[in-house]
């Protein structure tokens, strides 16, 4: 039976570690340490590690957990210390199960996502509630990513590297405060944190009713988009002011 562990890092990144059995498969292991104390803690052999993109809070620890274990590292071929690169429409066949490369570029040129047995690991394109900043690409491109995410089915579950949940859903107040369904969440989330757990994963049913950047087309986010981006028409260009807007909130 595969199971699915948190491990915080940095300061607000999950390491998310897939385990069947003593394997176990790593995503985006920004830090080596408490990967290490937790792979021998529980007498875990390291598998394979999964990265997303490039950035160093999900790829620092790669050159330490080179050291230690001989895993595989499947990741964009751009990114030093990917040692199996991947493409759109691969397939991985790890722990018994496969999994499927999304390409998802937007926050950087070279983003991927995984997705199989029913889990979604996004990096830092689709987040609780939210969606990564703009790096490298554009708009468009983002907007298709999230797009391209949001056709999975509704129960996928949604595992992203970073704990803002809290933080994006105040935004998502502000953008859409007739939602009843954010305030719900919201509290449910807090009640979480209070407790010391993650907020993630979170339902793709959820994001969808909660995350305002899956909502371009909901005519009270297109009115409040519309504020801050008075030539906002489409859904990408509601996305681009929500976006902007994000980028700004307090």
């Amino acid at each position: 039976m595969l199971s699915i562990h948190p491990l915080p890092s940095l300061e607000t990144n999950y390491i998310w570690v897939l385990q069947q059995g003593r394997s176990a498969v790593a995503v985006d292991p920004g830090d080596a340490a408490p990967l290490v104390e937790y792979l021998q803690q529980n007498q875990l052999e390291l598998r394979a590690i999964l990265v997303t993109h490039r950035h160093a809070d999900h790829t620092d620890g790669l050159p330490a957990l080179h050291h230690a274990f001989p895993a595989p590292v499947h990741g964009p071929a751009t990114i030093p210390g990917v040692t199996h690169p991947v493409r759109d429409g691969d397939t991985l066949r790890l722990l018994d199960r496969d999994w499927r490369v999304l390409a998802t570029p937007g926050h950087t040129d070279e983003h991927v996502a995984y997705y199989g047995d029913g889990a979604l690991f996004c990096g830092d394109v689709l987040f609780g509630a939210g969606c990564g900043r703009i790096f490298d690409g554009t708009p468009q491109e983002m907007y298709a990513s999230l797009m391209k995410l949001n056709a999975l089915p509704p129960d996928t579950l949604v595992y992203s590297a970073h704990e803002y949940t809290l933080p994006n859903l105040r935004f998502a107040a502000a953008v859409e405060p007739g939602n009843p369904v954010i305030a719900r969440r919201i509290a449910l989330d807090q009640e979480k944190i209070a407790h010391g757990q993650p907020t993630q994963p979170s339902a793709l049913a959820d994001e969808q009713a909660t995350n305002p950047f899956l909502r371009c087309d909901v005519p009270e986010v297109i009115a409040n988009a519309r504020l801050h981006m008075p030539q906002a028409h489409t859904p990408t260009e509601v996305f681009a002011a929500l976006r902007e807007w994000k980028n700004h909130f307090k």
